[in-house]
């Protein structure tokens, strides 16, 4: 398991590129979540809701930027985490997901996070708390 760095303000975590975002991942997660809008998973329903085509829900990004933070679990835990939708993610959107150390205290670890899609285009941006043992 590997151990949170000693950062410095400013420097960041290691990125971590999802995968394209599937409609078998859309699926899954209106399982888990109970969200079955079909704008999520049917393209007709997306269309006739006047979207260009199936969007990821923004739960799923959002979940999705935990996995910055789990190689250190033994390290500490997300004590706080707010973020701000700023675009939307369609389906075979490749999101990559940062983080950058803004603010720190002896237990405490502010971080800037965002997703952002293979045009650049930030679609999360907010903050998370990370709490050290």
């Amino acid at each position: 398991m590997k151990t949170l760095p000693k950062l410095q303000i400013g420097e960041t975590l290691e990125e971590v590129q999802l995968p394209p975002v599937s409609r078998l991942d859309l699926i899954k997660y209106a399982g888990a979540s109970g969200d079955y809008n079909p704008i999520h998973t049917i393209d007709e329903e997306a269309t006739k809701a006047g979207l260009p085509g199936i969007i990821a829900h923004g739960m799923w990004t959002m979940g999705n930027l935990a996995k910055l933070f789990t190689p250190f679990y033994e390290d500490g835990y997300i004590q706080d985490y707010s973020i701000r939708f700023r675009g939307m993610v369609f389906l075979e959107d490749v999101i990559t997901l940062k983080a950058t150390l803004a603010e720190m205290s002896e237990q405490d670890l502010q971080f800037d996070v965002a997703a952002i899609n293979q045009t650049g285009v930030e679609v999360i941006k907010g903050r998370v708390v990370f709490k050290r043992y």
